[in-house]
């Protein structure tokens, strides 16, 4: 098979995979719910929330995210911070904020039991402080808008939701970090579908750290965050949960009342990321082989393409080109992104694949992951963590 005849066909390939899943993509840009639009009606009683937030090491944002919590304008509310065997400030500003408002309740933690990851085990231990008929887990730098609680609730209630999770706002410096949280955004859509996480005859689910809100019988009933205790991507793998267990789930836009910083730099973002993102291929290497593969042939070579190939070839890179743009512009609209945040895909989605295969290869090299200090064996996640 000569070069031009290979050309042709990835050529082909790239655009008859973009141009319908840019379509697809363009035609459900408005089919989840803006929180920020869901209408609150005075009056009519709320039940009572407990918010459970897990805390280790978090003295950057977490005085102004329990700022945030504390003032929200939602009555009959708790808030229990876990102060997971933080090392810095954390236990300092906890110690003032509750002194300072007796809603605030300071769980700590000083050791973690075997077969239990940091966070799900704050959460856990969290939840069994909360006497609300509803519990909010959301994490320790998540600035919320004053009605972002009341308006999600009023969510739940008309519709009878058990369950419904917010994609925060991303408020991470500089256009090329923006950039790949939409990309990581878009990549999420593609793969979960979270718009139809809201009907009960689909598979597709979603859970996000920022804003997990469920009924607090339908948490203990699924056993808490036990099953997903050995999960670092245990709020995602939360929403599985929800949906396995026949619980009605929805998914909100929350760009303007849920926001979240995420990473200040891109030093911070691959560490962040690179304890999950093996995990979310549930550890396995052939998952990560196809990913990476998939990724440079559709994702990336297109662009590369353009310059290199000539004639129909060249046309066809273009058109995959163009719709990757111009559909990554148009679904990400309505969480701020601007078409020219498209121009940066071939280096953001480089970095995903980078991640990608970087922690898979840490795992299998240390075997196993560390995150925030603690170790965690490859064998043991592989096994135990399957109930997620």
């Amino acid at each position: 098979m000569d070069i031009h005849t290979i050309q042709y066909s990835l050529a082909i390939l790239a655009a008859g995979f973009w141009v319908p899943a840019g379509i697809w993509l363009m035609l459900n840009r408005h089919a989840l719910t803006v929180l920020a639009s869901v209408p609150v009606h005075d009056g009519h009683p709320l039940p009572a929330v407990s918010i459970v937030i897990p805390a280790r090491n978090e003295e950057r944002n977490l005085e102004q995210a329990l700022e945030s919590v504390l003032t929200l304008d939602y009555p009959n509310l708790e808030t229990i911070v876990v102060n997971d065997r933080s090392t810095d400030r954390t236990g300092t500003i906890l110690e003032k904020m509750a002194d300072r408002d007796p809603r605030l309740t300071v769980v700590t933690i000083d050791s973690l039991p075997a077969s239990w990851i940091g966070k799900p085990y704050a959460l856990h231990m969290g939840a069994q402080h909360a006497w609300g008929e509803f519990i909010l887990f959301t994490d320790a730098d998540i600035v919320f808008h004053p009605s972002a609680l009341r308006k999600g609730m009023a969510h739940v209630l008309a519709h009878q939701f058990d369950h419904v999770t917010v994609i925060p706002q991303s408020a991470m410096p500089g256009f090329f970090l923006k950039t790949f949280s939409a990309t990581f955004g878009i990549f999420m859509f593609i793969i979960f579908k979270p718009w139809k996480a809201r009907n009960p005859r689909s598979r597709c689910y979603m859970g996000v750290g920022a804003f997990n809100l469920i009924r607090a019988s339908a948490y203990r009933a699924m056993g808490g965050h036990e099953p997903v205790a050995l999960r670092p991507d245990d709020d995602l793998k939360f929403g599985k949960l929800v949906k396995d267990h026949g619980y009605t789930q929805d998914v909100l836009n929350g760009r303007g009342m849920v926001t979240v910083e995420w990473y200040r730099s891109v030093g911070e973002l691959i560490d962040g990321l690179m304890k999950n993102m093996f995990a979310g291929m549930e550890y396995r290497v052939s998952s990560v082989i196809a990913a990476t593969l998939a990724a440079l042939l559709m994702h990336i070579w297109p662009w590369i393409g353009v310059w290199v190939a000539d004639g129909w070839p060249q046309a066809w890179y273009a058109v995959a080109v163009v719709m990757m743009v111009g559909s990554f512009g148009v679904a990400m609209a309505p969480f701020g992104v601007k078409f020219r945040h498209g121009l940066l895909l071939p280096l953001t989605i480089g970095l995903l694949v980078y991640i990608q295969c970087r922690s898979m290869v840490l795992a299998l090299w240390q075997g196993g992951i560390i995150w925030r200090g603690t170790f965690y064996e490859l064998r043991q996640l592989k096994t135990e963590g399957k109930a997620g």
